[in-house]
């Protein structure tokens, strides 16, 4: 591990960056450009201090998971990834039919998205990266377990996965992950990851083995949802989905129709959602 080349690094990714570069306001008067180390560890998901160290070449050997929420923190590219894998030590992880490295070009997108709720995910339902909206609406993803960051298996395999979802849409949302999963699994079927996905969910869910038996087939498409908040209470929204079939990754978006009551009660969660953010890393 090159600590030092490690440090110089990370400090100059975080000057090249600004707030609204990863999806946070503009906050106070800054004295030097950039981003602030505590938005960095914010973004990434670790301690103020663990960051710290980390930019004075004393911190400890970051583990993969550690390198990947700060490659994805500091919006670098691919190859920029990889470097830091390199400087740390440890071997790049290797393409895989679906990346884990979201897109740039999505993530550029997400990032100016501050009014509706957005996260991309790959097309296996793994939730990659989320804006604070997606957050206040749905709870952070990234801060599960890895294995619980699936909304698919989520949706079959653990109660909370419905929680937000109205009981009478639950057969229309099980339709579609069901179809959408074969239509993933039959475009892939030298990919391990999808057809392991649907060995699991069939060996654990009834529900989706009987669907998986209907043989329906769709990629995911705009919808209207329904969501149950438990603060601003139900929302309807429109969700519009971005592919990028590169990466094998989506960008999905809920957005309301100006004039309605789901739109003020959106623009309510969005104060509130802020309101959390700010105080969980002021």
């Amino acid at each position: 591990m090159d600590r030092p080349e490690l440090a110089d690094f990370l400090r100059v990714h975080r000057a090249r960056l600004d707030p609204a570069d990863v999806g946070l306001g503009p906050g106070a008067r800054r004295r030097t450009p950039g981003l602030r180390r505590e938005e960095v560890a914010a973004v990434a998901g670790m301690s103020v201090d663990y960051y710290t160290r980390l930019e004075q070449a004393r911190g400890p050997h970051p583990s993969r998971q550690m390198l990947t929420a700060l490659a994805r923190a500091l919006r670098m590219t691919g190859d920029e990834r990889d470097h830091l894998f390199h400087l740390a030590g440890e071997q790049p992880p290797r393409q895989r039919a679906a990346s884990r490295h979201v897109s740039p070009g999505l993530l550029l997108i997400l990032d100016r998205l501050h009014d509706a709720p957005a996260q991309v995910l790959t097309d296996c339902g793994e939730v990659l990266a989320q804006n604070a909206l997606s957050r206040a609406l749905g709870g952070d993803a990234l801060s599960r377990p890895p294995r619980e960051r699936n909304m698919i298996r989520r949706f079959f395999l653990d109660p909370a996965g419905r929680t937000l979802l109205v009981p009478e849409d639950f057969d229309e949302h099980a339709r579609s992950h069901v179809a959408n999963l074969r239509a993933v699994a039959a475009s892939r079927p030298a990919d391990p990851e999808p057809t392991a996905l649907v060995a699991e969910l069939r060996a654990g869910s009834e529900e989706f083995a009987r669907l998986w038996a209907e043989h329906e087939v769709a990629v995911r498409r705009a919808a209207v949802k329904r969501f149950r908040h438990p603060v601003v209470g139900l929302l309807e929204l429109d969700c519009e989905v971005l592919v990028n079939d590169e990466h094998h990754q989506m960008l999905v978006v809920h957005t309301a129709r100006p004039g309605t009551a789901s739109y003020e009660r959106l623009e309510l969660l969005r104060v509130v959602g802020l309101q959390d953010l700010s105080a969980r890393t002021g």
